[in-house]
């Protein structure tokens, strides 16, 4: 009879647990989810989405990864979209997601405290991308390794090719990396096509590795693992705050920028909360969480303070960046393709 009444409180006790883990389930979906792609560094990523969580009480699922990974990966996913919202990365695959389809248009009642180049951006997708920061590409050199092997002070494009570098210079694989896609569009707005791509023959004899990461050249070089390394500025500017012996070089020739872009994603099952992040990322106080955790791009919001440590944007030689025909599908497919066949896969 005891065994029998323990039996009958176990089963209640359950029942009542699982009714509980029910409405415990219920409160969390009541509250609320998000699912977030990133396209920064991980430390920045961490920051948005604690300080997000903190502020509204909607829990976010975050994945980091390259801008390029993640276009790919919106892609695969566009008839059953795992995330709602992409953060971050180079405006490149967001535009190109924009124009495929693969975003939605919003606006924000924030547009009207962005700079003109972050509104330039969302107008030039359709409303579906939006700039949230800005940065000059360039690269640096590790003054330690340079002075060991010889290489002299290096100012321009065309120093990465001097025969004092081979093997020691590393850049992303712009398939992967919207960085190093950067420096693909930036090189032929330079030179012109034909030369541009004969740059990236004679610079593809120096590299020693194409990393998936756009700021793994910066870390590689701080780390002395490599001489010179190609990547935004900012990124290297992170490495000197951190007192690694390096120097940041804004290329003589001119060189390219990103703007720092974030869509919502089509068919994003947790849409309002997609807009919530979306205004929220573009207040004063959410971009200067940037400069907290050591990324040092310029913001996209008016009121937000520019880190000191930033790249003065005003000081380097910038190109007219055509974001709009290197953002298309079809240049991005074409150039792709044929750094594909005539750079990475020549013999060193």
């Amino acid at each position: 009879m005891k065994l029998k009444k323990n039996l009958v409180a176990a089963t209640m006790l359950a029942g009542s647990m699982t009714a509980l883990s029910f409405l415990s389930a219920g409160a969390a979906q009541a509250q609320g989810a998000l699912v977030m792609y990133c396209g920064v560094q991980e430390e920045w990523c961490r920051a948005m989405v604690g300080a997000f969580e903190r502020d509204t009480g909607i829990k976010v699922s975050m994945t980091r990864k390259s801008s390029g990974e993640i276009f790919a990966q919106i892609k695969a996913e566009a008839a059953n979209p795992r995330a709602d919202i992409w953060w971050g990365g180079t405006g490149d695959p967001h535009m190109q997601a924009a124009e495929e389809g693969l975003t939605v248009e919003y606006k924000s009642p924030k547009l009207g405290e962005l700079q003109d180049w972050a509104v330039r951006q969302w107008e030039q997708s359709k409303q579906r991308t939006v700039g949230i920061y800005s940065g000059a590409l360039g690269f640096g050199y590790n003054t330690e390794l340079a002075q060991t092997n010889n290489v002299p002070e290096l100012k321009c494009w065309a120093d990465l090719l001097k025969p004092e570098l081979r093997d020691e210079v590393q850049v992303a694989d712009p398939n992967s990396s919207g960085t190093a896609y950067t420096l693909l569009a930036t090189i032929v707005q330079i030179m012109g096509e034909d030369k541009g791509f004969e740059y990236l023959k004679a610079l593809h004899k120096n590299v020693n590795q194409y990393t998936k990461s756009g700021a793994a050249p910066a870390k590689a070089m701080a780390q002395g693992e490599t001489t010179a390394g190609i990547a935004f500025m900012h990124d290297i500017v992170t490495m000197i705050v951190d007192k690694a012996p390096v120097k940041v070089v804004a290329p003589c020739e001119g060189t390219g920028y990103e703007i720092g872009s974030m869509s919502i994603i089509k068919g994003a099952k947790n849409l309002e909360n997609a807009k919530k992040f979306y205004d929220w990322a573009l207040t004063a106080d959410a971009q200067k969480l940037g400069a907290e955790a050591k990324s040092y791009q310029v913001p996209s919001n008016r009121n937000t303070p520019v880190p000191p440590q930033a790249p003065k944007l005003t000081d380097i030689k910038l190109i007219n960046f055509d974001f709009a025909k290197y953002g298309s599908s079809e240049e991005r497919r074409r150039l792709l393709s044929k750094w594909d066949s005539e750079v990475k896969n020549l013999p060193k």
